[in-house]
């Protein structure tokens, strides 16, 4: 598992680390946790919870419901074997026989060890003691709760810097493409062309599109959009007001702000986007 260190908690002065694949799918070590009980070697703790009849028919059920790969046949087998005196059970043996992703497992002094999905992590960790998952579930949620209002921050704020980009983008089409012989109806759909040519640029798709795809949402696109395409969209929007100046045909402006949309977010890509999120745009389909 490649992984990325997010970020780190702490509970009764262990600290435990966070790690991220996807930037939603969160996995703790349980490395980290077993060591309020053995710190020495934390590997025996995890293997005698894996030993448990509960813990293996809880891995199951979470395998069951979030893995389609799992092997269930082989995991019967396993279920049927624990508890006994003679069954062992590690988190390498675990993965290879059943196919599991919920529990990953890597070789190394530095960066290794158990990891496990939150929800398994935190069942980890009432097993060793209910009170230190308490600690730990407590900091968890103080740490969740500082990364929603930075994200909610960083994402107003950007979506305040394209309102204001957009001022710039619809006063460049007032001034070069409105003509005062067009009606209010003919006006409007300037505006909205436009708006649409931006959205083609960066989501591959019309608004109109988008709203076909998702009738059950109010506002657009752009309300449900992450930090980095809205840091992108602002830039498009000062970028098409220039082009709108200089008398670029609206072919031209599509094909210099697709090319400026991708070459931009493979930028970010170096820092936190996922390369799947560029090759939906360059494939023109929807941006989740």
């Amino acid at each position: 598992m490649e992984k990325t260190i997010k970020e780190t908690i702490h509970a009764q002065g262990i600290e435990i680390g966070i790690y991220t694949t996807d930037f939603e799918n969160e996995f703790i070590s349980l490395t980290d946790i077993a060591k309020y009980r053995n710190e020495d070697d934390p590997r025996f703790v995890i293997q005698n919870w894996m030993r448990n009849r509960n813990t293996i028919e809880f891995l199951g059920v979470w395998e069951i419901l979030h893995n389609p790969n799992f092997n269930r046949v082989q995991f019967d087998t396993v279920k049927n074997e624990a508890g006994a005196n003679r069954f062992v059970m590690t988190p390498t043996k675990w993965i290879e026989q059943t196919n599991a992703i919920g529990i990953v497992s890597k070789a190394g002094r530095y960066g290794g060890g158990t990891f496990a999905h939150t929800d398994i992590a935190m069942s980890f960790a009432t097993w060793l003691s209910p009170e230190f998952q308490l600690y730990i579930m407590k900091d968890y949620r103080r740490l969740k709760s500082d990364e929603n209002s930075k994200l909610s921050l960083n994402w107003n704020l950007n979506r305040e810097l394209s309102k204001l980009n957009y001022r710039i983008h619809t006063d460049a089409i007032k001034e070069n493409l409105i003509i005062p012989e067009l009606t209010a109806a003919q006006k409007s759909f300037v505006y909205a062309d436009e708006a649409d040519l931006l959205n083609v640029a960066l989501f591959g798709q019309t608004a109109k599109e988008w709203k076909k795809k998702n009738p059950g949402k109010k506002g657009n696109m752009r309300d449900y959009t992450d930090l980095h395409h809205l840091l992108v969209l602002a830039n498009l929007e000062s970028y098409n007001a220039i082009l709108i100046e200089q008398n670029f045909p609206q072919s031209k402006r599509l094909e210099l702000l697709r090319e400026t949309a991708l070459k931009q977010l493979r930028t970010i890509c170096g820092f936190d986007l996922s390369s799947s999120k560029i090759l939906s745009i360059e494939n023109n389909k929807e941006i989740k």
